[in-house]
């Protein structure tokens, strides 16, 4: 059986059970990548890496298996005729760069204007967790937030915001250290008003 191909900007969806190995042949890949960087599995200092390492994955890359659909399906809609913008800033979150593997961490900065409703403020902290625990780039990712906003919340415009640093930068590379990526992405109001768009970076700092 072929793998499916995602197409950029979608949700990344678990494979197939048929499509993904056994944790023993997991843990084989990484005996195997333990040799090919130079040291010998069998070396009582890493003998247990590989299991650590795929008990690890399942941690790191546990949004797999998160649905942002559940994650914002409560919404609230007793808020005191309160319409203007709802933000949640410095959410801390980090990643894996789909290219090198290696980390890429920051901060989520989230911003709607409520429709019918408002989600607790705790959910956008999950989605955006759901999000970056899987292969990413950073332009996707904020891609991704903002689509699962407007599809499960319908809010009037919605506005997202990552700074991040790259280890893939940092380690290797031109190795620059201290650099921080910023991505940005609005619809509704927010892409139509500049005003908006100008409160948001305000209340984020960026301005």
């Amino acid at each position: 059986m072929d793998a499916k191909i995602t197409p950029l900007g979608t949700a990344k969806l678990p494979l197939e059970p048929a499509l993904r190995p056994t944790r023993e042949e997991a843990e084989a890949a990484v005996r195997t990548l333990i040799a090919w960087a130079g040291d010998d599995p069998r070396r009582e200092g890493v003998l247990e890496t590989p299991a650590r390492v795929t008990k690890a994955y399942g941690e790191l890359f546990g949004g797999y298996t998160q649905d942002p659909k559940e994650i914002l399906s409560k919404t609230f809609r007793e808020v005191g005729g309160y319409d203007d913008i709802v933000l949640v800033r410095d959410i801390p979150f980090f990643s894996h760069c789909e290219h090198h593997m290696v980390p890429f961490f920051g901060k989520a900065h989230i911003a709607y204007l409520p429709h019918d409703g408002v989600v607790g403020l705790s959910k956008l902290a999950r989605l955006v967790e759901a999000f970056a625990r899987r292969l990413q780039t950073q332009e996707t990712l904020t891609a991704q937030i903002i689509d699962a906003l407007n599809e499960n919340l319908g809010p009037r415009g919605a506005a997202v915001l990552l700074e991040a640093e790259h280890m893939c930068m940092t380690m290797r590379g031109v190795r620059a250290h201290g650099v921080k990526t910023v991505t940005h992405r609005f619809t509704g109001v927010f892409a139509e008003d500049r005003v908006e768009q100008d409160r948001f970076f305000a209340m984020v700092g960026q301005r």
